[in-house]
């Protein structure tokens, strides 16, 4: 993992700091595990915006990638490590014994030509994937299902892991990449290793271009509305005062949105920090 500083040729690239991508081994994709994805622009099915600050940006085509894991005891081998437009991890190719291929969200560490499977009696090594319950305690790991055969839906993108605490009876503590420790059933399966691409967070965009390009519109500070528009809006000059919140009156930076009497609150252990 590794970023580059663009020399400044031209005002765009003055701050502008790139991937160095050297963990890519292909600019390729696997054709038999494209579809395509089609834009919405923000817009419903009736053609009305109903989400701002959407729109335009690159054509992509989207990766089909694993998230069960459900081939089970099967070896894989890495054939890639690739790019891909619709996360900020990288993904790795993997190629069955059976000549089956499957895209999974790569880990920190994974090499082309690295042996990796999924089962509940393979070794906790980098990129194979087991149930919570046959990891070793203090592990880091990443990819996690909330149910089990549900799929991976935590910690999955660049540079996030969470750690494995604790376990007791059907549930495993594990903590968040968020800082909260909840209780998930130890049937999940999850991927040791922390997820690729970690230096995304240093990189810079350098121009207000690239953001159109990711599909960014322009959005517009509620302290420059009228107060028909927002309920930070209006007064007379640089009007200060006045408590952060969104168009529609809820509270922001810090406020908690969580119901008090949602179901899952009994498997939060701690909560994330403020």
């Amino acid at each position: 993992m590794s970023v580059r500083k663009l020399k400044p040729i031209t005002p765009g690239q003055r701050f502008r700091v790139v991937n160095g991508f050297d963990a890519i081994t292909t600019d390729k994709p696997e054709k038999s595990l494209l579809a395509p994805l089609k834009k919405s622009g923000g817009r419903n099915s009736q053609g009305k915006m109903t989400i701002r600050q959407k729109g335009g940006g690159h054509k992509r085509r989207y990766r089909v990638i694993d998230f069960k894991r459900d081939r089970q005891d099967v070896p894989a081998v890495v054939k890639s490590i690739e790019y891909d437009p619709n996360r900020t991890a990288f993904i790795a190719l993997l190629e069955y014994t059976d000549g089956e291929k499957r895209y999974v969200v790569a880990q920190n560490g994974l090499k082309v030509g690295q042996q990796v499977a999924a089962g509940a009696d393979v070794a906790p090594e980098i990129g194979n994937a087991l149930p919570l319950s046959q990891i070793p305690l203090g592990t880091i790991i990443s990819c996690i299902e909330l149910r089990p055969g549900q799929g991976a839906v935590m910690a999955r993108s660049a540079g996030t892991f969470a750690q494995l605490m604790a376990k007791d009876g059907k549930f495993v503590t594990v903590k968040m990449p968020s800082g909260e420790t909840r209780l998930i059933l130890s049937g999940c399966m999850a991927t040791i290793g922390a997820v690729s691409n970690s230096d995304h967070q240093l990189l810079v965009s350098g121009k207000a271009g690239r953001s159109r390009w990711l599909g960014r519109r322009p959005r517009t500070r509620p302290v420059v509305m009228n107060p028909v528009d927002h309920p930070m809006g209006g007064g007379e000059g640089r009007a200060s005062g006045g408590h952060p919140r969104s168009r529609n009156g809820i509270p922001a930076k810090g406020f908690r949105t969580r119901s008090k009497t949602k179901s899952t609150n009994k498997y939060i252990i701690e909560r994330r920090k403020k």
